[in-house]
């Protein structure tokens, strides 16, 4: 404590020090976008055309996508399970809270460059000279006394070469990767909900054209049974029809199953138990296949993906990580100053000469740690290579969906127009067949047979429906939702 200014100037060249001090380690800059332009080779560019009676799909370049892009199905249940399950989900609510505690410590290291105010009170017993301490003459002296002070006490941390300025960065960045991991969340779970609400549709409707097989199979057993009883067909020709249903009863069983699970799974995103949930009452009738679908161009992808964002947040924290180490390499250099009351007595605290204050100045530079700093350092560099490879995988990731996407919607349009007509030619044959048995020209064999090819192009109709659908789903979830 002193009553003088000798100190003040070495606290004003320490604070300009500051002014011309800067942040050590990398300065991030963000990756460059792929340089590629498409996202398959001109030769593999799938058509999204469809076949007669059918929706045809376009892809709409650079369309935007609306926050609520499941609305493109056109089902109002639909829309209510995925916004029941953007709002009950707990992985989204982890998500949150790990977003909460992420911008607290953004909070917290920022504040860590602030001026450090704090105020102190301490009672000292001690034995000297008390004079020494201008608190009493020199004519008096006490072997033993008691000393009290109280007052305001001011730290700063000059933060000339960055560290706590690499750590505010650092924590942002952290923040910003959880912010990008609870959209990802968002959109992961939204696109499960709407897949898994397609599921059940697709199941239905499957679940539909397996009863209507059986039920032809059932029909088909009783004509032949009355054609064997006329004796007009054979005892092999009624074997086969029982055959044929007790073969295609084993459909429902397995379609149960399949329906089941998909219910189960689709409670679970909604955040509700099985037991409790109701399972929505939707099928593909109910819904419309969205006719534009919107592609985003290769170098716009990694901003519009919220995977990618969130793998570049965590190569800048690497980045400023390498700041925060290099660092530490350097001094530090901290300013302090406080401003006292003291007495011997609590009651001459705040008497006319009782004031004190100080300033001060101090620096701490690195010796010898064993090599640990340089090590520190050397291991945040890698981290952040690691970031690096982490995020260029991400990409390639990306990338791959897309493109497994556009091909696989390329397929379904080409595949749901073949089942169209190999469900038309079936129809055909049917009728023929049907004719001719009953003007007695054909045997009970080829009209069973007509009638399974009917039922199983029903059949591979629908799941071809299904997966037009799920594709397009998956288009939304690839492209990363709302942009």
């Amino acid at each position: 404590m002193h009553r003088n200014s000798s100190h003040f100037p070495l606290a004003l060249v320490l604070m300009s020090a500051t002014l011309g001090g800067c942040a050590v380690g990398p300065h991030f800059r963000p990756p460059a976008p792929p340089s590629v332009g498409a996202y398959t080779r001109a030769a593999d560019a799938p058509g999204l055309g469809a076949g007669a009676g059918e929706v045809a799909q376009r892809l709409d370049a650079g369309a935007a996508i609306p926050a609520d892009w499941w609305r493109a199905f056109h089902s109002r249940e639909l829309d209510r399970m995925v916004r029941r399950a953007l709002a009950q989900n707990p992985s989204i609510e982890a998500a949150r809270a790990t977003l909460a505690g992420a911008q607290e410590a953004v909070i917290e290291a920022r504040g860590g460059r602030a001026p450090q105010v704090d105020v102190a009170a301490t009672a000292v017993r001690q034995k000297g000279p008390a004079f020494a301490l201008g608190l009493l003459p020199a004519r008096q002296k006490l072997p033993q006394f008691n000393l009290y002070t109280v007052g305001p006490t001011v730290s700063f941390d000059a933060d000339v070469f960055g560290l706590d300025a690499r750590r505010v960065e650092e924590r942002r960045a952290i923040a910003g990767e959880r912010r990008d991991e609870l959209a990802a969340a968002q959109l992961a779970i939204a696109g499960n909900t709407v897949i898994s609400t397609l599921n059940v549709a697709a199941i239905n409707l499957q679940i539909q054209a397996a009863r209507q097989i059986i039920e032809a199979d059932t029909r088909n057993l009783a004509l032949v049974r009355r054609t064997f009883a006329a004796g007009r067909a054979r005892r092999i020709d009624v074997l086969t029809a029982r055959s044929r249903l007790a073969a295609d009863a084993t459909l429902l069983p397995a379609l149960g199953r399949q329906l089941a699970a998909a219910q189960d799974g689709l409670a679970v995103l909604q955040g509700a138990f099985p037991a409790a949930f109701i399972p929505p009452d939707v099928n593909l009738d109910q819904l419309t296949l969205p006719a534009r679908l919107p592609l985003a161009v290769p170098s716009a992808l990694v901003r519009a993906r919220p995977d990618i964002r969130a793998a570049e947040s965590l190569l800048h924290a690497r980045s400023a990580a390498v700041g925060v180490a290099t660092a530490r390499l350097y001094p530090n250099i901290v300013l302090s100053a406080s401003l006292a009351t003291a007495g011997l007595t609590t009651a001459s605290l705040f008497g006319a000469n009782s004031g004190v204050w100080a300033v001060a100045g101090g620096i701490t530079a690195p010796v010898f740690h064993g090599g640990a700093l340089e090590a520190q350092r050397r291991e945040a560099v890698a981290q952040m290579n690691q970031a690096l490879a982490l995020y260029r995988q991400t990409v390639l990731a990306a990338f791959g969906q897309v493109a497994d996407t556009l091909r696989a919607l390329g397929e379904d349009a080409a595949l749901v127009a073949a089942e169209r007509d190999a469900l038309d030619a079936a129809a055909a044959a049917l009728e023929l067949q049907r004719a001719s048995y009953a003007a007695g020209r054909g045997d009970v064999l080829s009209l069973l047979q007509a009638e399974r090819e009917f039922q199983q192009a029903r059949l591979g109709y629908a799941r071809a429906r299904a997966q037009r659908y799920v594709d397009s789903a998956q288009l939304f979830v690839a492209m990363g939702g709302a942009r």
